[in-house]
């Protein structure tokens, strides 16, 4: 078995300077990490992880749990994130996907605790207050895309749901809207609350009234089994005497249905009304003619941003605020016009 030793001889380096380019730390000189690079390659050579585990008492390792993220459209662009961010910082990364069973959530943070992972990234599918069914089981953990109960002191990262909607509507408002729809996504859901209470801010910031407004429900009902109102009520704020000239979406997919229902009823998009949704669901988005005007949620950036949130919780950092939130782009494109 080709060993550490051999490495260094190959490469006319220490075994000290092997070491510390197999474990990736800093300050390697170029022409030093190109050659033991190319020994290692032409070696054949494998780090003895569980060596490296004894010596250290750590295993270099995240764990990643997640409910239904990785079935989620774009959603995977958060473990994308965070395999990135380990990738470039020498660390490895072991996903456990739950699908929102607490039994298995449960057994997985025993798994993580036997193999000592160095810290534990809770993913959820959909933007939510959790509290981690994590037992008798202590590992540092960051969640991403949801925020711990009132009790917890978790360190979190979400997206700002709220600035991504206060910034659409003051979007359609710079437009001349005055007159606006609004199709609410499922209450249940964290973020659908926080779009509209950003919508209702940003009205009543520009002082409209709510005789400007014609707000209708959307979907209701439990998460992933959800009733779908949303083309009956897109075709009900469209056919009013008054009909809004713009339409605000809780997501791109009840977008979608607001197209569906403005075309059905004879209706141009945006010259007769224009439409926003949310999230940025690309599959939606750019299939849409004209092209959806949305804000995106940041799922690579959460990725990303959480594992290095992660990696300076391990060193020990105070974290400043522990709850962080990372900003919702406001993108422009061809379904809302001007009045």
């Amino acid at each position: 078995m080709v060993s550490i030793k051999d490495v260094a001889r190959l490469a006319g380096v220490s075994d000290k300077t092997v070491s510390r380019v197999v474990n990736k730390e800093p300050n390697v000189h170029a022409d030093t990490l190109q050659r033991v690079e190319a020994a290692i390659v032409s070696l054949g050579y494998v780090p003895n992880m569980a060596a490296r585990l004894i010596r250290s008492n750590r295993s270099r390792t995240f764990g990643i749990i997640t409910d239904f993220i990785s079935t989620t459209p774009y959603s995977g662009d958060i473990v994308r994130g965070i395999q990135d961010w380990a990738n470039a910082n020498g660390r490895t990364v072991f996903l456990a996907n739950t699908n929102g069973s607490l039994e298995r959530e449960r057994e997985t943070w025993r798994t993580f605790q036997s193999h000592r992972i160095d810290g534990v990234l809770y993913v959820t599918m959909y933007h939510r207050v959790i509290d981690p069914e994590s037992g008798d089981v202590h590992i540092p953990t960051v969640l991403v895309n949801c925020r711990p109960g009132p009790n917890r002191s978790y360190v979190s990262i979400e997206p700002d749901d709220f600035q991504g909607s206060r910034d659409l509507t003051k979007y359609l408002l710079e437009q001349g809207h005055r007159r606006i729809g609004y199709i609410r996504l499922n209450p249940r859901l964290l973020g659908a609350q926080l779009r509209y209470e950003a919508f209702r801010e940003a009205i009543r910031d520009a002082g409209l009234s709510e005789q400007n407004l014609n707000v209708r429900l959307g979907m209701d009902g439990q998460i992933g089994e959800e009733n779908n109102y949303v083309f009956a009520a897109a075709t009900e704020i469209l056919t009013q005497p008054e009909r809004p000239t713009a339409i605000m979406c809780g997501n791109d997919e009840m977008a979608l249905q607001a197209y569906i229902a403005a075309l059905s009823l004879g209706l141009s998009i945006p010259t007769d009304v224009s439409i926003v949704g949310f999230d940025d669901f690309r599959t939606v988005s750019h299939a849409l003619k004209p092209e959806l005007t949305t804000a995106a949620l940041p799922y690579y950036d959460l990725g990303y941003c959480s594992a290095e949130r992660l990696e300076r919780l391990l060193e020990g950092e105070d974290l400043d605020p522990k709850h962080a939130t990372l900003p919702c782009r406001l993108v422009e494109r061809g379904s809302v016009g001007a009045i």
